[in-house]
C-alpha cells in the first residue's frame, strides 16, 4: 500500500492527457512479481510488506507493521478484520462495518454477467478499501479504538466507490455464464486456487488471498503470462497470437511507464499489456487508456515493436485513429455505427498474427479474427477475405469522400468490385478480360489482389498495410488524378506497380494510350475508374470535372465495339468526340 504522487502521460497524439493515481486503483495489479517465498527470500519480502504470513504483509496495520499504512494500535493485527466475540453477523468473526455504501458497478455493452452491489467478502474489503471508513473503525469497539486513519486516493490499496474501472465482481458464475459469454471456462472445472463464494458469486477474494502476499499484491496465482486471468478466460487463438508469443521487452517502451507491472516482455505481461484489472483508463473491458488507439502505441510507437505505426499515422493521408474516442465497440453493427476508425477495426489483439499465410483475397494473420462485412451487407462475425473487413466502412455507409467525381458515381465500393460488373479489379475475384497485355510478369489475368496492395504505406522498409502514406488516398505510391500533369514514372507510379509503362506507351491495348497521357496530358484517372463500373467494360468511367456532354449530342458515354476497340460521345479538352470509334 505505498503512496506515490499522480503521474501525467501525455497522448502520442498530444491531444489530451491521462493523469491515473498511483494507488492499488493506479498502479496495483493482478500481475506483481511471481515470486516463490523461501527461507532465502522471506526477510525481503518481510520488509516489502509481502510474506505468507499476515504480520508479515500490508495488512498488519499495527503500529509495527511493514507497510506505509499502519496505526498507532500495538495489539494483534488480526483484530482489525475479525474479533473472537460480538462479531457483524454479515460474516463468521468479522469485524469491520458494513459500508452501506452505493457503488457505481463495472459496465460494458460486452457485458453477460449480472453485476450488482458488492456483496459478501467483497463489500468486507472494500470497508477498506473504498476509503470511507478509518482502519481503524471496527465493529467490536471494544477491541481497538477508532482512530482516523484512511485509505486515500494517493495509496496504492486505494479502490474508491466508483468500480467502473475494476474487474467486475460478485456476480453468479455458473455454467450458463461461461456458455451465454463464450471463451470461459466452466466454472466447475476452476481449480481449488481460485474460489467462488459459497453462492458461488466471483468475489475479491477469487483472485486475492487477503492473509497471504507471497506472490504480490496478495494474488492467490502469479500471473506471468496471464496465467491467471487465463484461468476463466480462455480466448481460442490467443495461445498462438503475436502478443501471447512476443519476447519484446516492455523496457524499451517510450510512452509507457508500466507503473503496475513487473513483467519483462510483452509475452509474460500478458493480458496487462493492454489492460487493467484495476484503475482502467478505458473503463469499458478494462483497457489502460482511455483513447482506444493509446493502448496500441504505447508499443507500435517504434519503442517496444519493430515498427513505428505512430510515424504511419501521422503522414499526409491516414486513417485517423485519433479523432474519436469512445466510439468504436465489439458489438457495433456497420449498417449504423457512428463513422470512426480504431486500431482493433482491422485487428483483433487476442488472435493477430495466429493465423496462417494467406494470399488474396483471404485475410492475412494480422487481420485474423477481424468482423466484416460481406458483398451483400451481412455482418460477420469473422471476416473470411481481408476487402470485407474493408467493406465496414467503404461499402453500404461508404464514409470516404470519392477522389474523382465521376459521370457514373457510386460511392459504394462493394457495388464497383462486385463480379457481376462489366469490369473490375480483381479484389473479390480474377477479373473479367483475358486480354491485358500491360501486365507485368509478377501477374496474370487469373491473379487476384488485395485492396492493401494499392492502398498502404508508401515505405516499403516501414510497418505495411493502410495506417498512412504521403500518397492520397492512402496509397502505396503515386497516382496523380489531376489534369494537364503530363505522363511519368512518378505521376503514374501507382499503376505502373503491375502495368508496364513500356507496354502502355506502346499502345498495346489501346491504340490511343500514348496520344492521350503523353500528347494531351490526360490522366489514368480521367478515364478510368481504378475499382470497378457496372455498365462498361475496360473499367471506363469518366472524371465528370474533366469530360463533359457534347453540346446538342449528349453524354460522356463509352461503347464497346470489339476487341481492342470502342467509341466515345463527349467533350474533352474542348474536343468534340461524336461517336468517336477507337481504334
Amino acid at each position: 500500500m505505498t503512496t506515490g504522487s499522480h503521474r501525467t502521460t501525455t497522448h502520442p497524439f498530444g491531444r489530451r492527457t491521462l493523469t491515473p493515481p498511483l494507488s492499488l486503483k493506479g498502479r496495483g495489479s493482478l500481475l506483481a512479481a511471481a515470486i516463490v517465498l523461501s527461507a532465502a527470500t522471506a526477510p525481503l519480502l518481510a520488509q516489502q510488506g509481502q510474506g505468507s504470513e499476515v504480520e508479515m504483509t500490508r495488512h498488519n496495520l499495527t503500529a509495527s507493521g511493514p507497510g506505509p499504512i499502519k496505526t498507532t494500535f500495538a495489539g494483534e493485527s488480526c483484530i482489525f478484520c475479525h474479533t473472537p466475540h460480538a462479531a457483524n453477523p454479515v460474516a463468521p468473526l468479522w469485524n469491520r462495518e458494513d459500508p452501506g455504501t452505493f457503488y457505481l458497478t463495472y459496465e460494458s455493452s460486452t457485458l453477460v454477467a449480472d453485476v450488482g452491489q458488492p456483496t459478501g467478502s467483497s463489500r468486507l474489503c472494500l470497508s477498506c478499501h473504498d476509503g470511507t471508513i478509518a482502519l481503524g473503525q471496527v465493529y467490536n469497539s471494544k477491541n481497538i479504538s477508532g482512530g482516523s486513519i484512511y485509505i486515500s486516493s494517493a495509496d496504492r490499496g486505494y479502490i474508491g466507490t466508483d468500480l467502473r474501472d475494476d474487474h467486475p465482481i460478485s456476480f453468479t458464475y455458473d455454467s450458463s455464464l461461461a456458455v451465454r459469454k463464450g471463451e470461459m471456462r466452466d466454472p466447475a472445472t476452476l481449480p481449488s486456487t481460485l474460489p467462488l463464494d459459497h453462492n458461488q458469486q466471483m468475489q475479491c477474494t477469487t483472485c486475492h488471498d487477503p492473509h497471504d502476499d507471497s506472490l504480490g499484491d496478495f494474488l492467490r496465482m502469479s500471473n506471468l503470462e496471464s496465467n491467471l486471468c487465463r484461468t476463466c478466460h480462455q480466448l481460442s487463438d490467443y495461445p498462438l497470437s503475436a502478443h501471447a508469443t512476443s519476447t519484446a521487452p516492455l523496457s524499451s517502451a517510450t510512452s509507457e511507464q508500466w507503473d503496475n507491472l513487473l513483467a519483462t516482455s510483452v509475452r509474460s505481461a500478458g493480458c496487462e499489456s493492454c489492460h487493467r484489472p484495476h484503475a482502467a483508463g478505458g473503463m469499458q473491458r478494462l483497457l489502460r487508456h482511455e483513447a482506444e488507439e493509446d493502448n496500441c502505441l504505447n508499443c507500435h510507437d517504434g519503442g517496444v515493436a519493430d515498427k513505428n505505426l505512430l510515424a504511419a499515422f501521422n503522414k499526409i493521408s491516414t486513417h485517423p485513429v485519433n479523432l474519436s474516442t469512445g466510439l468504436h465497440d465489439p458489438t457495433e453493427d456497420p449498417q449504423t455505427m457512428a463513422k470512426h476508425v480504431e486500431c482493433a477495426d482491422c485487428h483483433d489483439p487476442h488472435r493477430t498474427g495466429s493465423g496462417p499465410a494467406a494470399s488474396a483475397p483471404l485475410v492475412r494473420p494480422a487481420m485474423y479474427g477481424v468482423s466484416g462485412l460481406s458483398s451483400t451487407g451481412v455482418k460477420m462475425d469473422q471476416a473470411v477475405n481481408e476487402f470485407q473487413v474493408c467493406y465496414k466502412c467503404h461499402s453500404v455507409r461508404n464514409f470516404a469522400q470519392p477522389v474523382v467525381n465521376r459521370v457514373l458515381g457510386d460511392n459504394n465500393i462493394s457495388n464497383e468490385f462486385s463480379p457481376s460488373n462489366a469490369s473490375y479489379h480483381p479484389v473479390e475475384t480474377q477479373g473479367r478480360s483475358t486480354d491485358v497485355p500491360s501486365l507485368l510478369q509478377d501477374y496474370n489475368t487469373t491473379s487476384v489482389i488485395y485492396c492493401t496492395d494499392c492502398h498502404g504505406s508508401d515505405d516499403a522498409t516501414g510497418p505495411q498495410g493502410p495506417h498512412g502514406s504521403q500518397y492520397d488516398p492512402l496509397l502505396v505510391a503515386n497516382y496523380d488524378t489531376r489534369d494537364n500533369i503530363g505522363e511519368s514514372p512518378q505521376a503514374f507510379a501507382l499503376c505502373y506497380q503491375c502495368h508496364s509503362r513500356a507496354s502502355i506507351l506502346a499502345d498495346e491495348s489501346f491504340k490511343g494510350h500514348r496520344k492521350h497521357i503523353v500528347e494531351y496530358k490526360t490522366a489514368c484517372a480521367t478515364c478510368h475508374d481504378p475499382h470497378g463500373v457496372q455498365s462498361n467494360s475496360n473499367l471506363i468511367n469518366f472524371d465528370s470535372q474533366v469530360v463533359t456532354p457534347l453540346a446538342g449530342v449528349g453524354g460522356p458515354t463509352f461503347t464497346d465495339t470489339g476487341f481492342r476497340s470502342g467509341s466515345c460521345t463527349l467533350s474533352c479538352h474542348g474536343k468534340p468526340h461524336n461517336n468517336l470509334a477507337y481504334p
